[in-house]
Order: structure tokens, then sequence, then C-alpha cells
């Protein structure tokens, strides 16, 4: 056969395949009937997989970054001082989100939520092809999807976490009611401003809580989910600004739409622009000070600090925003101004700290503790690690009247009790030799415990110490808030040479304020987590001493104020009762004083630069004003605050039950062997006593003389005593004769 044959048989079989009606060539492979049954042999295949994937791809834990959430620390009036946590985000159950802020979010992501089955299949499958073809992101997802992406996934745009997140999400729609995912929706959704969730939302945008949102806000809020870093008002432009408008328009006509709006309310709305952004609620300043006593007090009240690192707590404080800044403003005016820090060494050296109480309520209303706490980490409100000098004396005074003690003589111990005031005069009752320096060694001769009081006379405590008995001493102490911290039990204890804290003085003197009823300062008002709630202990307890005694001891202290050494403490705008103290060698200086109404303690520390260790060392010199005494700018500071946070003053009076009224006593005219310091002391420009007082720093047994360095351990915030190389004051041998020989306890 010829070509030309073989071509014509060809041709004629291909005609007789057409006339049958098949296909010929390799289009035989490509048949409708064929392509149609491997479509639906690759969807049965498809749907195969699915459901094997279904059933071993189980419901993950939650992402580690889902469950973290910031602590809020709030001011009483709900006013937030500080965040912390690596996470702004603070969970909040669905009821406490408006209904119709729920039902905004819901109008702008997913309208059908109520009734679907937690996946959109066209969206999923746009999304899957936006991810294979490289267009930008995925997008319609349903509110289920969108939060199995926040709770369980991650935000990787792959094609492999898209269908988990397919299967995660149908699974947990079965599993999970629908309230639960749409609270887990809002709690996890990021809205920008470093904002996660919606309360954290609301904080940043409005101001407010979640549960204080109004519908328009909810909407505004709802449409920002879809784009948060271009939808922020605050730096979008013109034209973004026009988008997130027309958003929040689609928003609320969808819910009108749904009937989950009125139409006449919809149509009266205005845009709620947000308010501009703020920086952080950081810990810088005050609010690192605040958090840090709040948790330690929080580790007292049974809160682990794992639990508290975690996250998720609300913590109510009871300071007062507006006590607070009065606190601030007067440290600032009366010693921070007149402070040059960079240019005086000793002025580099000055720590201020300062604690505020109700005596009422034991709320801790404002606290002071530093520079700042990102400068000085050490709170100098709650460390521990300075002597509470004289500020100790009315608690000698006190376990005197609480115990009926009588002197030596056998005279019992009250007011108008006389006692020896000469500087240097040995205590007598004790197997021992102990014999203090009063200030600038002067002597006063035979005095009232008033004047004593008045004028801070260490001779006359010192033997008060011994007549009432050094354990019965401790005993009260203990009883009224003094820790027991490196507690001496010996007559220079009368000095106030244990370590405590103006946080621990504030709780002493709190409680004479109450009617020698127990005060326990406390800094938190409430604590909550989703979780549980903290049941926080009563700050009040039981009576520690009696009411006589309590009021007795203020009464005193009264004196003190009006013509003592407090005088700077002293004001026509409230009654007060007060104490001054100034330890060894000027290293701290204190003023611990109240009204009817609050009780405050202030003191200044004098503390080496770190580099030298951190040591103690003097006050003297401060702003060039010679001694840093507690009459100085510790009373100063404390008389300035106590108008402020009582408003401008008070009429309140003490209401005292004493045992007797101090009988006016000559005004004691002191011998001195050394000559008194030429450097006057700072007064108030506005004291009504224009006649300077005399300072009352101690000379106590046994502190470091300004030479010997010591370098305290810190444990902040409240810090750990170390106690003092014990060397003297070089002012003779009598102060280091307690040591040689044995104590008796009478």
């Amino acid at each position: 056969m010829g070509r030309a044959d073989a071509r014509q048989a060809r041709q004629r079989g291909a005609r007789r395949a057409t006339r049958a009606g098949g296909p010929t060539g390799i289009r035989r492979f490509f048949t409708f009937r064929k392509i149609l049954g491997t479509f639906f042999g690759l969807c049965l295949l498809a749907m195969g997989a699915f459901f094997v994937a279904y059933m071993i791809v189980p419901i993950p834990e939650a992402n580690a970054e889902a469950k973290l959430q910031s602590n809020i620390y709030k001011y009483s009036d709900g006013k937030i001082l500080a965040r912390t946590g690596e996470v702004n985000r603070e969970i909040v159950g669905l009821e406490k989100i408006p209904k119709d802020v729920q039902y905004a979010f819901i109008a702008a992501e997913n309208k059908t939520f109520f009734e679907d089955s937690g996946v959109d299949v066209k969206g999923t499958l746009r999304g899957l092809k936006n991810t294979v073809t490289g267009q930008g992101k995925q997008g319609g997802s349903t509110i289920t999807q969108q939060y199995v992406k926040n709770y369980y996934l991650t935000q990787d745009r792959t094609v492999t976490r898209k269908l988990k997140e397919l299967v995660i999400s149908l699974k947990v729609d079965r599993n999970k009611e629908k309230s639960e995912i749409l609270a887990g929706y809002l709690n996890t959704s990021y809205f920008g401003r470093g904002a996660y969730g919606i309360q954290a939302a609301a904080q940043a945008y409005y101001g407010v809580d979640a549960e204080k949102l109004n519908v328009s806000q909810g909407a505004y809020l709802a449409a920002l989910v879809q784009a948060p870093s271009s939808y922020d008002w605050a730096v979008a432009s013109d034209e973004t600004k026009e988008a997130v408008t027309n958003r929040w328009n689609y928003v609320l006509n969808n819910m009108v739409e749904e009937s989950w709006l009125d139409k006449g309310t919809r149509d009266a709305m205005k845009f709620p622009v947000p308010k501009a952004p703020k920086a952080p609620a950081g810990l810088s300043g005050q609010a690192g000070y605040i958090v840090d006593a709040a948790a330690k007090e929080l580790a007292r009240q049974g809160v682990e600090k794992a639990d508290l690192d975690a996250g998720g707590w609300t913590i109510t404080l009871n300071i007062d925003s507006k006590r607070q800044k009065e606190l601030e403003k007067a440290v600032h005016e009366q010693l921070e101004s007149k402070l040059d820090r960079e240019g005086s060494k000793v002025d580099a050296t000055v720590q201020a700290g300062a604690t505020s109480v109700d005596p009422k309520t034991g709320k801790v209303v404002a606290l002071y503790g530093g520079v700042s706490a990102t400068e000085h980490w050490l709170s100098n409100a709650t460390r521990r690690d300075y002597q509470p000098a004289s500020t100790f004396k009315p608690v000698v005074f006190a376990s005197a009247l609480e115990n009926g003690s009588e002197t030596q003589d056998g005279v019992p111990i009250g007011l108008n009790t006389v006692y020896d005031g000469t500087s240097k005069r040995p205590v007598e009752g004790i197997d021992g030799h102990y014999a203090p320096q009063n200030d600038l060694n002067r002597s006063y001769g035979d005095v009232t415990v008033q004047t004593s009081l008045n004028r801070s006379i260490n001779s006359s405590f010192a033997q008060m110490a011994v007549d009432v008995g050094l354990e019965n001493v401790k005993e009260t102490a203990l009883d009224l808030g003094v820790p027991d911290e490196n507690f001496p039990v010996r007559p220079s204890v009368a000095l106030g040479t244990m370590g405590a804290s103006t946080w621990d003085m504030a709780g002493v003197y709190a409680t004479l304020d109450n009617h020698g009823k127990k005060v326990t300062p406390t800094i938190v008002a409430k604590a909550e987590h989703k979780d549980r709630k903290v049941e926080l202990q009563d700050p009040i307890g039981d009576q520690v001493i009696s009411r006589e005694a309590a009021d007795t001891v203020t009464a005193g202290l009264t004196g003190v104020v009006k013509n003592g050494s407090g005088v700077n403490a002293k004001s026509s705008a409230y009654e007060a009762a007060g104490k001054t103290g100034t330890s060894e060698n000027n290293k701290s200086a204190w003023f611990a004083g109240y009204t009817p109404e609050l009780a405050t303690v202030v003191a200044l520390f004098g503390e080496a630069p770190p580099d030298q260790g951190g040591r103690q060392v003097s006050l003297t010199g401060t702003a060039e004003a010679g001694r840093a005494n507690g009459g100085g700018f510790p009373a100063m500071i404390w008389s300035d605050y106590t108008t402020g946070a009582l408003n401008g003053g008070s009429d309140a009076e003490f209401d005292l039950d004493v045992a007797e009224i101090a009988v006016p006593d000559p005004t004691p005219t002191p011998t001195e062997t050394e000559s008194e310091d030429p450097t006057p002391t700072p007064t108030k420009t506005e004291s009504e006593d224009p006649t300077p007082t005399p300072t009352d720093t101690e000379t106590v047994d046994p502190t470091p003389t300004d030479e010997t360095p010591v370098t305290p351990t810190f444990t902040p915030p409240t810090g750990t005593f170390t106690p003092p190389v014990e060397t003297g004051d070089g002012d003779g041998e009598a102060n280091r004769d307690e040591e040689r020989r044995p104590l008796l306890t009478p």
C-alpha cells in the first residue's frame, strides 16, 4: 500500500469515529465524563482528607500571648495609676460589655454570627486564594474564625494555618456557646494604641471602662478592628478619616437593618471622635513605689507573686489622687525646689519619704517614695534601714501610761511627772552605766514630761524607759505597730535606735490618733481577678492600749506642735499633734504628726551614692540650712501637705479622754557645755512663732560616726536593717559604758 492509500485509510477511520461520536487523539483522554468523574473524585478525596483532619486536629491550648494580661492599678476614684505586664489587656466578662456594643461588633464583622456554623466557606476560599497568590491579607473570616486565630493560633499568613483555623472553628462552634466565643473575640482583638481587648481599647480611645461605652463609641471600636493602625483617628489622613467614618456608618446601618438599633436613635448620632492618645501608665515617678507597696501587701494577704505576675488583676488602691498630688507638691515646694542636687554633694545625698494614713480606716491615702522609682528604686516610704529617733519617745510614754508605771521614787508617770533633764545624767536602776547626751549637750534641770516631749530631752526618756521596764516598752511598741527590726532591749531604745519606716510609724501614730485601737496601714482597697477575689483583712484591729493612755499621749504631742520642736507644723487651719526626731549625726530627720482626720510621717535620709556603697551619711548642710532636723524640712513638708490634703484646713478637734491635763511649766533655761550650731535651721516664713526652737538631735547609743562606712543591705521595698558599727560619737566614754556591763530590766 502506498502513502496515498495509507492516508486515505486514516481519513476513512477518522470519519467513522466522528460519525460514532468519539474523540480522537489526545482528546479522548479529556472527555466530559472523565473530567466530571475526576472532579467528583477529587472532591471526595478532599472531603475525606478534611474529615480526617477534623478527626485528628484537636482544639489546642490557648497560645501564650492570648493569655497575657496586664495588671491594672487604680486610684481610689477609679483613675488608672499604672499598668504592669507585657501586654495591655484586661479580660472582662461579656456581662460587662453593653448589649448594643456587642451587636455593633457583630454588625461590623459577622451579621450571621448567631446562626452560622462558625465558618464562612466563600470567605475562607477567598482568603486561601489571596494567601496562595500573595495578594495580601486574608479576608472573609467570621467572628469565630477570628477568635480561633487570636486565641489558639498565630497571625501567620500560611495555607496550613488557614486550614487549621477552618477545622478548629467548626469544632469550637460545636463545643462552645456563642456568648463564650463572642467574649473571647472581644477580649483578644487588637485595637491599636497597644490595646488588646475591648477594655483596654475603651480606656485607650475614650478613657472609660468597657461597661461605660455607648453604642456610637462601640461602633467606632468595631470599625477599628478592620485596620487598627490606619483607622486610629489621631493618625488617620483625611482620606482614611472618611473611610473609617463610612465604616462607622456601615456598622450602625447594619444594626438598624438587623433591628438591633432604632433608626431614629441612629439618625441622631454623631461620629464620636476619640481622645488623643496618652503615654502608657508606667512606673516612673511615684507610681512604681505605690505599685511595689501594693504588691508587697498583696503578698502578705496571701496572693502569690507568680499569680500576680501572670496578670489579669484589677487592683483598686486606697491612694487618693488629690492627696497624692498634694504630697508630691509639698515635697517639691518645701524641699526639692531648695536643693541643688547637681552642685552640692550634701544635697545629692538627700532622700525623702512619707506615708499618710486615714486613722479611722487605715487607708494609705498618699505615699512618697523618692525622686522617682526609675531613678531611686528603693522606696523611702517603706525602707527600714534608718532609725526613727525621737519619734519613738511617745511610744515610751504610752507604755508608761498603759502599764501604770512609776518613777524610781514611786511617783506615777504622767504629763506632769518631773524628771531630771540634765545632759549626760546617768540612768538609774540599771546594772551598768548609761548617760545619754541631750541635743547639743543642753541641760534643763528638773522638767515635766510635757516639757521633755516639747524639748525632746534624751535624759528624761532614757530614764523613763527603765522606769517602765524595757520589755514592757518593747511589748507596747510592737502592739502599736513598731516592727521587731533589730529592736534593742536597753535604755537607748528610748531614743529610737531600732529600724522603722515612715509606713510603720504612720501606723503607730494613726493608732494613737484612733484612741489606741490598732491601725494597720493598707494601700489595697480591692484586688479582683476573673478567677478569684481577695478577701482583705480589716486594717482596724483591737484596742492595743487604753483610750486614756492614747489620748493622754495625744494631748502631750499637741504641746510639741504648739510650743515645742514641732512648731513648724503649727497652723491655725487645723489642730495637730506630733513629734520631731533627728538621729545620731543627723543621718535621718523625721516629723510624725496627726490631725483628727489624717496621720502622716515625713522623713529625710542621708544616703551616699551607690558607687560609695549607699552608706548612711549626714544631712547637715542640706540646702545650706545647717542641720536638717525633724522640726525643719520634714515639719514644713508635713504642714504644707496636711493643709492641702484637708482642702485648706479643718475645724475637727481632738476628742480626748485624758488621765491628766499638763500644768504649764516655766520655760526651762538650758545650760550648755557646747556652743550651739551657728548655722540656723530652716523655718517657715509663715511661722506663727518667731522664736527659734531648739533642734532635737539625740545622741544615741550605739551609732556610727560619719567616718565609719556602713553599707546597708537592701531588700525592696522594706529594706533590711544592718546594725551600725558601734563606735560612739566622740562625746565621752559614758555612752559606751552601757555595752561594757550587763543591764538589769526593772
